[in-house]
């Protein structure tokens, strides 16, 4: 019995230290750490009741976003965080403060008003930021993402409040993995990282790129169900050249130009190395690199990590869907498409590459395929007849035709059925080159795909109105609905916007809840079917290649349901799911569906975790057998044994 007793002692001890029972006031990052450490074992529970524990002090709990639901603590909550006081005596349902931050959210008076407003409500109760973004996708999707993201990564380091996620610069070289280590979550699943190198449509803007990262991983939260303490932005800050940014006396960033060639790459090796070691099992999103290193770093790790590039990939499926959705309209095949691309970067080549496949795997060679292909750069088609070095990622769809300069000259000579605009040049899909189209082909499948808004090739109105009523077209920015004829009597065509929120999300989701190791371009292929398969006939007959915005959430389910089915019938998958022994679709999609968290404050639990459960039962009993074991036997032993608890090697 006296051999027992320590040995009891120690284990509760331990216990009762390592749940918040007996930790001492903290501060700093040893609090975050404890806050985000008390989200861990949250899993894939669909509500957020994830609080922090007794010895954090009822500001620190009410100024955590992941821990604070506002006014509605409860009246038992108050009274274990020691709340009262601090928030006046209404107590409220998610609902009511809901409404209050809708009304507040309405009263803003613009786009960039509004972002700031949304992310103050992030920056206070993620709960109650991701409800609104969920309850309110398509008005807020265009605030929290493109194209008002954009107005917020060029003013980032005047708009910087508080922390959010990590930055990885010059200046921490060789110490990249201590950085990661020292964050407290440890179990990310999610990482969106960029350079700043190709901001949208905005060019280099150096650590203030931070703010796409965010954006993206809002809409990974929202849109898919991820929990929030499990996704991580990462600012890979190399430098900038951009001038006025390095005039700017409040730029957050480093403060020279960019590093390339050797230096570069080097910085991209500590990272992936760093998280591989950190987090294993971690999806990897490469975000706005610029083209002379997006390709590289794709082909370079895509087979070793978790990893895609949503500018290449994610933009490619997308594209595909909608494009698949637009043959369904005019009931037409491949075979009878011609595709001009204006701009030839590395989004433009990504979906050349999807819909090159979709060609091949539908029957085409691959020599009849690439000839539908016609890419124009600044400098005119993209051919291999032209003088001047050419970018690598360009040869592979480079025709064997004489130059042409302009737009304008290939559009009269390829006759093209789709024109694509993937060149950031706002209005360069003029009158002329729309005419031009329309002149040779019955219904021009427009997509404007470059962002923000003021870079579109042209806006729906103008495809529509130079086009004919016929014009099938889709955006990378959202356009209104458009009338068509006087007063509208031709109907009403609804623009359909080419969003990657339709397959980022799910692809993710998919490839974390299936365990895969590399994503493989044939989840994309599955990616991009998926979601064509998912637009109505009524939504087709109004013009529109994509599925309403307002039910993102099942979008996305089924597209992370049929990557992991997909991984189970190839082995890719390190999961099993049982299917009962039907074909198994509904079973992939609910075992999806019990991943995705929903934000919702759970009262049942919450009071557990806030100081009436576990960890407060474990100290009263460590205590007791404390006392019994001073009292019946020495002090000594004890001691030597809480000593040993906290310095087990002394």
């Amino acid at each position: 019995m006296m051999r027992v007793f320590p040995c009891v002692i120690l284990i509760l001890y331990v216990i009762a230290r390592d749940t918040g029972g007996l930790k001492p006031p903290q501060h700093g990052h040893q609090l975050e750490a404890d806050r985000r450490n008390a989200t861990a074992d949250v899993g894939p529970s669909r509500s957020s009741h994830a609080m922090v524990t007794m010895s954090s002090s009822a500001l620190n709990v009410l100024r955590d976003p992941i821990a604070s639901k506002g006014l509605s603590f409860t009246a038992t909550e108050r009274d274990r965080l020691d709340l009262n006081g601090y928030l006046p005596p209404a107590i409220e349902t998610m609902d009511q403060q809901i409404i209050r931050l809708m009304d507040g959210y309405e009263r803003q008076t613009s786009d960039f008003d509004r972002y700031l407003y949304l992310e103050s409500i992030h920056d206070r109760s993620e709960v109650l930021y991701f409800r609104l973004l969920v309850e309110n996708v398509v008005d807020m999707m265009p605030i929290v993402y493109t194209p008002t993201v954009g107005i917020a990564c060029q003013n980032f380091s005047r708009i910087y409040r508080q922390p959010r996620g990590i930055f990885l610069s010059t200046s921490l070289r060789g110490r990249f993995y201590e950085v990661l280590r020292q964050w407290p979550q440890k179990n990310v699943e999610i990482i969106v990282v960029t350079d700043g190198s190709r901001i949208l449509g905005l060019g280099d803007l150096g650590a203030n790129g931070m703010g796409i990262a965010i954006g993206k991983l809002s809409l990974y939260v929202a849109a898919a169900g991820i929990h929030p303490s499990k996704v991580l932005p990462i600012m890979l800050d190399v430098g900038t050249n951009n001038e006025q940014l390095l005039m700017d006396p409040l730029y957050i960033g480093e403060k020279h130009p960019r590093l390339q060639g050797d230096a570069y790459d080097a910085i991209v090796d500590e990272f992936v190395s760093a998280v591989r070691r950190r987090w294993p099992a971690a999806l990897v999103q490469w975000e706005d690199f610029s083209n002379d290193h997006a390709f590289p770093i794709l082909s370079k790790y895509r087979d070793e990590l978790l990893s895609f590039n949503d500018d290449i990939q994610g933009t490619g499926t997308v594209i595909l869907a909608g494009l698949l959705g637009a043959m369904r309209i005019t009931q037409s095949e491949w075979a009878n498409q011609t595709i001009v691309f204006y701009g030839a970067g590395a989004a433009a080549v990504g979906i050349a590459d999807m819909i090159l496949e979709d060609m091949v795997d539908k029957g085409m060679s691959h020599s009849e395929a690439k000839d539908k292909f016609w890419l124009v750069d600044s400098k005119g088609l993209v051919t291999t007849q032209r003088s001047g070095a050419m970018q690598s990622h360009k040869l592979r769809f480079a025709r064997d035709d004489p130059p042409l300069p302009t737009l304008l000259e290939v559009v009269k000579a390829a006759r093209p059925t789709m024109l694509l605009g993937l060149s950031g040049k706002g209005g360069a899909f003029t009158e002329k080159i729309i005419k031009a189209m329309r002149s040779q082909c019955k219904s021009p499948i427009i997509f404007a795909l470059s962002n923000p808004t003021s870079k579109s090739e042209c806006t729906a109105e103008e495809a529509y109105k130079w086009g004919g009523s016929s014009t099938i077209f889709a955006s990378g920015s959202p356009f209104a609905p458009v009338p068509i004829g006087p007063l509208g009597i031709g109907g009403t065509q609804v623009p359909g916007q080419g969003n990657n929120l339709y397959v980022f999300p799910g692809v993710g989701l998919g490839a974390i809840s299936a365990k895969l190791r590399t994503i493989p371009d044939s989840v994309f292929a599955l990616a991009a079917r998926t979601l064509a398969s998912m637009v109505t006939d009524d939504e087709l007959a109004h013009g529109t290649v994509y599925p309403s915005l307002t039910g993102i959430r099942n979008i996305s389910m089924h597209i992370a349901a049929a990557i992991v089915q997909q991984g189970v019938d190839t082995g890719a998958s390190r999961v099993r799911v049982d299917t009962g022994g039907d074909d198994g679709d509904d079973k992939y999609r609910e075992y999806v569906d019990r991943r995705m968290w929903y934000p919702d404050f759970a009262v049942s639990g919450a009071a557990s975790r806030v100081g009436g459960g576990p960890s407060i039962i474990v100290a009263v009993g460590w205590l007791f057998l404390v006392g019994v074991h001073f009292i019946v036997f020495t002090g000594r032993s004890a001691l030597r044994l809480l000593i040993f608890a906290e310095n087990p090697f002394i």
